[in-house]
């Protein structure tokens, strides 16, 4: 069965299930919706407590063990198996369809994993913990609702922000949850149940923003000029390679300029480019703002940009790949 992160309080008021399969990238999210798991087990007299942490060395007997044997002291457990991979293996996978259909009586099992992949989730390991225990993924949470999401856990705290100062500290925290969570918890230290506005943010929110290489080309697709350059800045500072950059511009870069040569309707071409729908608004947003002209041009640009990685041509990558992305996201 699966549920949302929003569901779990619901879910759990209508009992406790044996088995918990949490997985995700995001891990404040991943960690705080196994804390209130594990929570309410607590309170339902699970107070013994085992946590199995799955790497290359590790035995799958163990787990069925524990699912086998009886508490010392006839007490209810909480079984953790951490699978960061989210990639059991062979005998892992084995010893989770049998857990799965024979779980232990006196035992909640909680499974955490990192983001699984879209095979995993047709594996016969992962159906058996949907059919018979319970599956909760939790997304990262988008640049739109982020806001949103800054103001209703400040306002948990019974802070008072204004809405400037949760735009300016979406930007600081963009991408990275555990720091925006940590930094709410020091804005109620600092001022308690005061007022916060972007004068508070700005003297006491470090940048912990987060970005990867499909935020920068997200944000030139979208026409977010201040935030493209935000992310270029922010990569280069992480030490993110530029063929990297270039490479997921040039792909997107190159599958537009097919699209505004297209001899069919856009819907169409998209359908059989396998664009998923929700991003065919991205894309459409993009061609509506450049013609075909401009799109072989910027395709251009992207094997010059190469070139200078390269080294064959002069120039700074860093600064060819900011000038692209602005160019993309601008209008002309």
């Amino acid at each position: 069965m699966k549920i949302r992160i929003d569901q779990i309080q619901q879910h759990l008021k209508q009992g406790l299930k044996a088995i918990y399969f949490v997985s995700g990238d995001e891990p404040l999210q991943v960690m705080e919706s196994t804390d209130t798991i594990r929570n309410a087990a607590r309170q339902l007299d699970y107070t013994e407590r085992e946590v199995m942490d799955v790497d290359s060395h590790f035995d799958w007997n163990q787990l069925l063990d524990a699912g086998n044997s009886l508490s010392l002291f006839a007490e209810k457990r909480i079984i953790e198996l951490r699978l960061p991979s989210g990639k059991p293996g062979k005998q892992g996978s084995q010893v989770l369809i049998e857990y799965a259909q024979r779980p232990a009586e006196d035992a909640v099992l909680i499974i955490t994993a990192g983001k699984l992949d879209s095979s995993a989730k047709n594996t016969k390991w992962f159906k058996a913990l949907d059919q018979l225990g319970v599956v909760i993924q939790c997304w990262p949470i988008s640049v739109q609702e982020l806001p949103r999401w800054i103001e209703q856990r400040m306002r948990q705290k019974n802070l008072k922000p204004t809405t400037e100062a949760v735009s300016l500290l979406a930007d600081r925290i963009e991408g990275n949850m555990l720091a925006a969570a940590q930094e709410i918890d020091k804005l109620y230290l600092l001022y308690g149940d005061a007022v916060i506005g972007i004068e508070e943010i700005a003297s006491a929110v470090a940048d912990s923003a987060r970005y990867n290489i499909y935020d920068l080309v997200d944000s030139a697709l979208t026409g977010d000029v201040v935030r493209a350059a935000r992310i270029s800045s922010g990569l280069k500072n992480e030490g993110i390679e530029p063929v990297l950059a270039l490479w997921a511009l040039s792909r997107e870069v190159r599958l537009l300029a097919g699209f505004s040569e297209s001899n069919i309707s856009m819907d169409a071409a998209m359908t059989q480019a396998r664009i998923w729908d929700s991003r065919k608004p991205l894309l459409k947003k993009a061609l509506n703002r450049h013609g075909a002209r401009r799109w072989r041009g910027f395709l251009r640009r992207c094997a010059r940009i190469d070139r200078v990685i390269k080294g064959i041509e002069p120039g700074r990558p860093w600064d060819e790949l900011l000038a692209l992305t602005t160019q993309i996201a601008q209008t002309r």
